[in-house]
């Protein structure tokens, strides 16, 4: 999947749309977080280098769902990122409009604008093309080239980040975009070996087709959180009150058998930390082995599987992890996810990490900066994991 890089872009002279993704936590004005934000100044800054008439950046916050939420203005990230840039950044009333159009117009030559929510457009988000391709149109009309840069929407059909592609001279991939695709696909078509995928979270529905497409890349896939219990009851072992997709029972087989025919290890946990609810407060102890007690509540994995997927980890040559080891939000429960991170940081592996909690895990062990790569996009990562084409990426090859 060979994208157009924007360094193959003539930039000079040129209107350039670019789709951002600073969809970050903002609240009473105040940004919480702006990695999102920090993680697009490479691509800014490159083109400004390069001189445009006009650098026009649109972008969403949240889910206004095609209404005007003034709590969901993108007003903080124009301030935040002019603070970044140290460059003024004109704040637009709107994404489209005569007015939003002659406010760009008036823009100083190499000028910055920040749209203002695309998502305050019912047309962004339409299932119906004609829709999103009126507002994509119309994002055109600003611009000779579109560089796509918000991974973290690349797996939506929206008019600001396929769609527009239709209406411009040129698109390409910014450099965050490009990184993602060079690490999550580059990592899984040509891994080095051993190649280990851990994979966590609630339910195995979510993470099915992960599994299912990993399986032929991948040397060994170790499982956490609450899906490993719907695997181990599929087997045959007492779970206890631990979660449990019941309707998923028959697929949790299939896929072991799957597994198993394929050569490849799916390893789950052989013990758990357990408590009586799921609770914050709760005492937890160390089950012996797979099985877990019946009163209890399985919660986190356990000591004899935090050494396990540590020796795994340590092993490896890559390593893609997507969800956490158990309980992730409630402390105490958080002690596997926390001792993967600590070892993924202390391996020498390629280590690709993708998914909230995931990120939360490697961020609050203190080790985020020994990550080789931290994907942007939690939805946008798992589809390239199941191994879908993603819009965003396929609309710049059809460009």
């Amino acid at each position: 999947m060979k994208k157009k890089s924007i360094e193959n872009v003539q930039l000079a002279d040129k209107r350039v749309f670019m789709r951002a993704d600073f969809n970050v936590p903002v609240k009473d004005g105040v940004i919480g977080d702006d990695t999102r934000i920090q993680a697009t100044i490479p691509t800014i800054k490159y083109i400004l280098d390069k001189k445009p008439k006009r650098l026009v950046i649109s972008s969403h916050l949240g889910r206004p769902d095609g209404k005007v939420v003034p709590e969901m203005s993108l007003a903080p990230v124009a301030k935040r990122l002019a603070e970044i840039l140290g460059l003024d950044v004109a704040m637009m009333p709107d994404c489209v409009g005569d007015e939003v159009k002659a406010k760009l117009e008036a823009l100083p030559e190499g000028g910055i604008a920040l749209l203002e929510n695309v998502r305050f457009h019912a047309e962004e988000t339409s299932k119906v093309e004609a829709e999103v391709d009126s507002l994509a149109k119309q994002f055109g009309e600003f611009a000779d080239v579109f560089i796509g840069d918000a991974f973290g929407s690349a797996h939506r059909a929206h008019a600001s980040v396929c769609n527009v592609a239709k209406f411009v001279d040129e698109a390409a991939a910014g450099f965050l975009l490009k990184k993602e695709i060079d690490y999550l696909i580059g990592a899984i078509e040509a891994p080095e070996r051993p190649f280990v995928a851990i994979l966590g979270g609630a339910k195995i529905s979510g993470k099915i087709d992960v599994i299912s497409n990993l399986l032929g890349k991948v040397d060994s896939i170790l499982i956490g959180g609450a899906m490993a219990y719907t695997f181990l009851k599929a087997m045959g072992i007492e779970v206890g009150k631990s979660l449990v997709e019941e309707d998923r029972i028959e697929l949790a087989k299939e896929t072991l058998e799957k597994a198993k025919s394929a050569g490849k290890e799916l390893i789950l946990p052989t013990d758990h930390l357990v408590a009586a609810a799921c609770e914050a407060g709760q005492a937890t102890q160390a089950t012996e082995g797979q099985a877990i007690p019946a009163d209890m509540v399985a919660v986190d994995i356990g000591p004899k599987t935090v050494e396990l997927y540590k020796s795994k980890v340590g092993a490896a040559k890559t390593v893609v992890w997507n969800g956490p080891m158990g309980v992730f939000e409630i402390e105490g429960f958080n002690g596997g996810t926390i001792a993967v991170a600590e070892a993924l940081a202390a391996s020498s592996a390629t280590s690709i990490v993708g998914g909230g909690d995931s990120v939360s895990a490697v961020k609050k062990a203190g080790v985020a900066d020994k990550m080789t790569h931290i994907s942007t996009g939690g939805g946008a990562s798992l589809e390239l994991l199941e191994g879908k084409v993603l819009p965003g990426l396929a609309a710049l090859d059809e460009a």
